[in-house]
C-alpha cells in the first residue's frame, strides 16, 4: 500500500513542537540513511534493502544507489518518509557553561586571573593510534586556522602522542605539576573508548589524584554529557578547537583557584 499524502501534515509553517525531518517540502519527513549489507548487488539486494527500509519505519522507501564494495558486499542508499515527530522545545542538553574566547583572550585571561603558565599534558591513550585529535588541538600549527595550545603564550603544552598507557599519561602529568589532563579517543568499536575513560578515571580515584586535575576528554563520539557521566570535566566532539577547550579550562581553573 502507498502512502496516504493525506496521513500527514504538509504545512509550510514550522511547528517546532512537531519538528519532522526536511526533503523536499517543509515536514515531509523525508530521510537519508546508508548501510551495507553482505549480498550481491543485483535486484534480490535491492529488495533486501527497501524491506529493511520498511521494517525501521520508512513510508515507501526506495533505493537510490547501491554500490558494489566486494562481489557480496553492496552499500546501499535508501530515501524514505518517517511519520515521528518530536517536540524540539522540550529538548534539555548539557552543555559546557563558558565563553569562547580568541587565542588573544585566553592569554590575556591567564594573565589576569591565573597569573602562571598552565601546564596541560596531553593524550591518545590505550590502543588508540591515532593522533590527529590531539595533534589539533595540541600542536602548534592546530588545524583549520585554529592555532593549538603550543603556541598560546602561556600555556605550557606536553602532547604525548598516541598509544599512551593511562598510567603513563598519569606520571608524566605528576611529574610536570599539570593543571589540565587532555585526552583523545578516536577509535571506538566496540566501546573500547569508555573502557579506557573510565579506567582513567577509576586509577586517579584510586591515587586520590582526581581533583588535582583538570581532566578533558575529546574525539568523535564524546558529547559533554557523555564525559560527565564517565567522571570527566568535560567534553568536546567534532568541530570544537583549541581555543574552545582553552577557554573551559582557563576558566574552570580560575572557579577552582577561588
Amino acid at each position: 500500500m502507498g502512502y496516504d499524502m493525506n496521513e500527514k501534515n504538509y504545512s509550510t509553517k514550522l511547528d517546532l513542537t512537531k519538528l519532522s525531518p526536511y526533503g523536499d517540502t517543509l515536514n515531509d519527513g523525508k530521510v537519508q540513511l546508508s548501510f551495507t549489507l553482505p549480498v550481491k548487488n543485483d535486484e534480490k539486494g535491492t529488495e533486501a534493502a527497501i524491506l529493511l527500509g520498511k521494517k525501521m519505519g520508512l513510508l515507501d522507501p526506495l533505493v537510490a544507489e547501491s554500490v558494489s564494495i566486494e562481489d557480496n558486499f553492496t552499500m546501499y542508499v535508501v530515501y524514505g518518509s518517517v511519520v515521528h515527530t518530536i517536540n524540539y522545545n522540550e529538548i534539555k542538553v548539557e552543555k559546557i557553561e563558558s565563553d569562547v574566547m580568541t587565542k588573544y583572550e585566553v592569554e590575556d585571561f591567564i594573565d589576569k586571573e591565573i597569573k602562571r603558565n598552565v601546564v596541560v599534558v596531553g593524550a591518545s591513550t590505550g590502543t588508540d593510534a591515532h593522533t590527529v585529535g590531539i595533534d589539533a588541538i595540541m600542536n602548534m600549527k592546530g588545524f583549520a586556522g585554529h592555532y593549538g595550545l603550543e603556541r598560546y603564550r602561556n600555556i605550557d603544552a606536553f602532547n604525548m602522542g598516541s598509544q599512551v598507557e593511562n598510567s603513563d599519561l598519569i606520571k608524566k602529568a605528576i611529574e610536570l605539576d599539570a593543571d589540565v589532563l587532555l585526552i583523545s579517543q578516536t577509535v571506538t568499536q566496540k566501546d573500547v573508548h569508555i573502557k579506557n575513560l573510565v579506567n582513567l578515571v577509576e586509577l586517579l580515584e584510586a591515587e586520590h589524584l582526581r581533583n588535582k586535575f583538570i581532566v578533558i576528554v575529546g574525539g568523535p563520539r564524546i558529547t559533554h554529557e557523555l564525559s560527565k557521566e564517565l567522571g570527566f570535566d568535560a567534553g568536546f566532539g567534532p568541530k570544537k578547537f583549541a581555543e574552545d577547550v582553552a577557554s573551559y579550562f582557563s576558566q574552570e581553573l580560575q572557579h577552582r583557584m577561588k
